[in-house]
């Protein structure tokens, strides 16, 4: 389940984002995603507006951003709904974070798929990191959050770090992510031991011809007469 975050004073929040507004390019991206919902289904807009809200205070702040209850009240009153039917949908979903958090938002899963293929070891190489979960590192580079599925069993443990997955993980190459970001460098998305997509570990056994393009097997197909 997901650490419940540590929510910070509201005056001190008020006083810092109060004044909450789009930035110019953002104000054009929000005419276009209000354009796509006819003008009584508005509230279909919470989601992206609110995940657009969280990206702009990420930009602001060189985090991965957040959602402070005035930049909520801001959405609500844009798309003309109270201001509980869009804090609704920003506790709901664990992509929008209700408190600050570091550069790297580090989501480990810790679901059965996860927990039996070693997530114990990828939380002990973030600990051994100094995070604790829940919280945020001094140096403000990393947060570290124990979540649920994140839907990708197959290459089981996976963290989500900001927006990008990293996978097939054990204590070393965690250990590697985690020093490559903190060290402004990109580690490789997707899988760290080198496996394509959800691929077996050697590599395809099947429809190898599918790998690069889209192959056409029929001309291969036996003809079975029925």
């Amino acid at each position: 389940m997901a650490d419940r975050p540590e929510l910070p004073d509201e005056a001190e929040v008020r006083a810092r984002w109060g004044d909450f507004a789009w930035t110019a390019e953002n104000a054009g991206q929000v005419r276009g995603v209000l354009a796509r919902y006819p003008a009584d289904r508005s509230q279909s807009a919470s989601l992206p507006l609110l995940d657009l809200a969280q990206r702009q205070i990420g930009a602001e702040t060189s985090t991965q951003g957040w959602l402070p209850v005035p930049v909520i009240e801001y959405v609500a009153k844009q798309i003309g709904v109270p201001y509980m039917r869009v804090y609704e949908v920003a506790t709901f979903y664990t992509m929008f974070n209700l408190a600050p958090v570091g550069r790297y938002h580090v989501q480990v899963c810790g679901t059965t798929p996860c927990m039996l293929a070693g997530s114990d070891d990828v939380l002990a190489a973030c600990r051994n990191r100094g995070m604790v979960k829940g919280r945020t590192t001094p140096d403000g580079m990393f947060t570290l959050t124990e979540v649920e599925c994140l839907g990708a069993c197959a290459n089981a443990p996976m963290v989500q770090i900001n927006d990008d997955n990293y996978e097939d993980l054990d204590y070393d190459r965690t250990v590697a992510v985690l020093e490559a970001l903190a060290n402004g460098k990109s580690p490789h998305r997707g899988s760290t031991t080198g496996r394509r997509d959800s691929c077996p570990a050697g590599g395809p056994t099947t429809l190898r011809e599918m790998v690069d393009a889209n192959h056409d097997y029929r001309g291969g197909w036996e003809k079975v007469d029925g």
